[in-house]
């Protein structure tokens, strides 16, 4: 399901393109994964890199998206966005299951959290006898407009870095045990890390400053060396909400 280097290269130019930003801050909504500003449960799991509290490889990369934030939120109308914590910043490789599903699953079936983590690590191990190990290296490209919160948009360095996570990803979502437990791929990969999430949208908010504003920091990062995100290890990781991402030691992990 997910596409060749190019291909992928190309949507997320797009999606970061000047032209790109007004039709998308038209359709942005509410978030209802939160309520007062505050996180509401949202439970499931993910492969997640590390959350940047833990991240040592990328310490100065995630202080900068720490600054780009705190910049942001000084520029936009108040209540616009829900940030997270900066502690919390990670890159997702694979969404798993999540709210009523994931509650569906768990009455449904007593074992299927054991089942999960089982499946999570023959994906890991099958990955592992199959690709050498290297460090992928990601850059910044730009903001993503999602339909609920807004996040910076990466594109790897070159397509060996594509590739990798790519394969990652099929040795996830072609498990057949993972088939049988009901999950399977639902998106297409964007590399992005979450800054916030969209909270009350006045109807005068102004559209063309926000995407003006969205623009100059664009045009910042394509003006100077490039941030670059180093994709060490992922990690299967329960959540409760979209603040906090648990894992117990034992839990299934891939040095990259």
């Amino acid at each position: 399901m997910d596409e060749t280097y190019q291909v992928y290269v190309n949507r997320l130019v797009e999606l970061t393109l000047p032209s790109s930003y007004p039709s998308q801050l038209q359709n942005i909504q509410s978030s209802p994964k939160f309520l007062g500003g505050q996180a509401v449960p949202f439970p499931g799991y993910s492969v997640i890199t590390p959350p940047s509290v833990e991240d040592s490889e990328n310490v100065a990369f995630y202080k900068h998206l720490e600054s780009v934030q705190s910049q942001l939120l000084e520029q936009i109308p108040s209540n616009f966005l829900i940030p997270l914590p900066c502690e919390s910043f990670h890159l997702t490789l694979a969404d798993l299951i999540w709210d009523r599903d994931y509650k569906a699953a768990l009455a449904e079936n007593p074992n299927f959290e054991a089942q999960l983590h089982n499946c999570i690590a023959q994906s890991f191990l099958k990955y592992r006898q199959n690709n050498s190990s290297f460090l992928g290296q990601w850059q910044i490209l730009g903001f993503l407009v999602f339909p609920r919160a807004l996040a910076i948009g990466l594109v790897p360095k070159n397509e060996q870095d594509y590739q990798q996570v790519i394969e990652l990803r099929r040795a996830i979502y072609q498990n057949e045990d993972l088939i049988g437990l009901g999950l399977e791929q639902r998106y297409y990969f964007a590399a992005h890390i979450t800054l916030g999430y969209f909270n009350e949208i006045e109807p005068e908010i102004d559209r063309p400053v926000l995407a003006n504003l969205l623009n100059s920091f664009n045009d910042q990062w394509m003006e100077s060396e490039p941030q670059i995100f180093t994709l060490k290890e992922v990690q299967l990781r329960q959540f409760e909400d979209m603040i906090s991402y648990r894992r117990q030691s034992d839990w299934p992990s891939l040095e990259l």
